[in-house]
């Protein structure tokens, strides 16, 4: 438990975080009530392990080839001896995954890349400390075509200001998988404009080596991401996964195959399962089409595009305008799977496919995914895999809560914006006494003013009406004179302005949880290795909530 490792953790339910849909803070709720949706739906974690059995025996996939597959990359990724012992034990007919997965993001991406690989971590050994046999494997989305979602690193600088570093998106061609996206010679300047930015402390070496040490020109975007989370994750062996490998699309043909000869029905599902999902009130992650294909067909340069029934049933690419029908698509995806890979309402389902997976954990855009994908491992008759919520953290050091705890400032504060921290500070310490006044004489006057109204109405009710447009006038007047005190106040205090200022940057960076924005190399130029520990020790698989870690 996360307060055996002295971690001082608060927690908070995430229908105080803004920006949440309904479909999430349901599911967070109450996961059984949402069977209609999620039929595997369990409520706690260690319900998972009733699934081993239905796992396992639709399980198909050959296991040697799988696991070669996975050495051999894990290998190159330089995996340590426990990542390597868990792709053994993965051989093993009774063995289980718990799977997780994320894009390459730059330099190890956004804090819940790392939150989301020790979920699966976690559970895994929670399993095998119950007797079961278990392995953490993490998907990396290499198959992705959206390279500037991926091509910025945001992280707190050496003045604790929010900084970022972007790779040129010019190394991307168009359509083109992320993880086939090669570094070129930028990538050496922009490593080095990471480390100039962030603070020189005794970890700074070590986390320079594994920067460079992975993102190197020549390399592919998705190894180097790959090998720096098989570095920081090497001790509590997390299997990497790169769906783009030759063997692993040779394994999944006969799903893709499968895919392609059921896709009017597949497409058909999906659009009934949007409309039920939008009939009970909740959204549709994705935007199904009767006319969709749930495969992306590779031109021979390797970038993607999207197929659509044309009105003879046939299925074209924009790109090419050649049509096809579902017979000759299936046949050409069994022969060549390398020139397919799955669109976002089958990617799962391939992934279970080729894995004996028993849970897969995400976040609420995955949650609300799910809802949809269910209907797909329906139609291929696949298990469904059911998807608990990742950990979500928001890590504040020392200094910070510091700062904040002498204005008794928290974490949802931020959430009100900018005025009210402000607010909130001049009110109670900064300028208590005029802060004050102010309240006094608002006060004051709207009694005064009730007391006039009341008089006028029993003579006129236009008098007492014309009164009340006044009021709503000088009340404006004074709050605005209010907001330039409460502004002019903190920025007389420069320092306490800096501490707010930075207060955002760290913990709501542009109005978002800081794990969506803030990079792991953050907390690893402060902290070392020892962050990870930290996070491992404060996830809690009981919890759906929101964690603040003290650090």
């Amino acid at each position: 438990m996360p307060q055996e490792a002295g971690l001082r953790i608060e927690k908070l339910s995430f229908e105080h975080i803004p920006q949440q849909t309904r479909l999430f803070l349901d599911y967070l709720r109450d996961s059984i009530a949402l069977r209609r949706f999620y039929s595997e739906a369990v409520r706690y974690h260690y319900d998972v392990p009733s699934r081993a059995e239905r796992v396992l025996a639709a399980h198909q996939t050959d296991r040697r080839e799988l696991c070669d597959a996975l050495e051999r990359m894990n290998r190159r990724w330089k995996s340590g001896d426990k990542t390597l012992a868990n792709i053994n034990l993965l051989r093993e007919a009774d063995c289980l995954a718990v799977v997780s997965g994320q894009q390459a993001g730059l330099f190890g991406g956004p804090l819940y890349t790392i939150y989301k690989a020790l979920s699966a971590v976690k559970l895994a050994e929670c399993m095998s400390q119950r007797g079961l046999k278990a392995a953490p494997v993490f998907w990396i989305a290499t198959e992705d075509h959206d390279f500037e979602e991926v091509a910025t690193a945001e992280f707190i600088n050496r003045d604790c200001d929010l900084d970022r570093v972007t790779v040129p998106l010019a190394m991307h061609e168009d359509g083109l998988p992320v993880g086939r996206v090669t570094l070129d010679q930028t990538i050496d300047a922009r490593v080095e404009k990471l480390m100039r930015a962030l603070p020189q402390t005794e970890f700074s070496d070590d986390l320079e080596k594994l920067l460079r040490d992975a993102y190197q020109p020549n390399q592919r975007y998705g190894d180097a991401f790959a090998q720096v989370l098989a570095v920081l994750t090497g001790q509590y062996g997390l299997i990497l996964l790169d769906p783009l490998d030759a063997q692993l699309k040779k394994l999944a043909a006969p799903l893709y195959a499968e895919a392609a000869r059921r896709a009017q029905e597949i497409a058909a599902a999906l659009v009934k399962r949007s409309r039920e999902l939008e009939q009970a009130g909740y959204h549709a992650q994705v935007c199904a089409s009767e006319n969709s294909f749930p495969l992306f067909l590779h031109d021979e340069n390797g970038a993607r595009h999207a197929l659509t029934r044309t009105g003879n049933n046939k299925y074209q690419a924009k790109a090419d305008g050649g049509e096809h029908s579902v017979e000759e698509l299936s046949a050409w995806a069994l022969r060549e799977p390398e020139r397919f890979s799955p669109n976002v309402t089958l990617r799962a389902v391939i992934q279970d496919y080729l894995l004996p997976t028993v849970a897969y954990y995400g976040g609420s855009s995955e949650i609300a995914y799910f809802a949809q994908t269910a209907e797909v491992y329906r139609v291929l008759n696949r298990p469904i895999t059911p998807i608990l919520h990742r950990a979500s953290m928001t890590m504040v050091e020392r200094h910070t809560w510091r700062a904040l705890e002498r204005y008794s400032i928290g974490l949802t504060d931020f959430f009100a914006g900018p005025d009210h921290v402000i607010n909130r500070v001049v009110a109670e310490h900064l300028g208590k006494e005029t802060s004050a006044a102010f309240d006094h004489t608002t006060s004051t006057f709207n009694s005064e003013l009730d007391a006039l109204q009341e008089r006028l109405r029993h003579v006129d009710a236009t008098l007492a009406d014309a009164l009340e447009k006044g009021r709503r006038k000088i009340n404006y007047q004074i709050d605005g004179l209010r907001t330039r005190f409460q502004r002019a106040q903190v920025a007389r205090d420069e320092a306490v302005h800096r501490q707010l200022i930075r207060g955002f940057d760290l913990l709501y960076p542009e109005k978002t949880l800081q794990e969506r924005r803030i990079n792991i190399t953050s907390l690893l130029a402060r902290h070392g290795h020892y962050v990870v520990d930290w996070i491992f020790d404060a996830i809690d698989l009981g919890s759906n909530e929101h964690h603040i870690v003290f650090l």
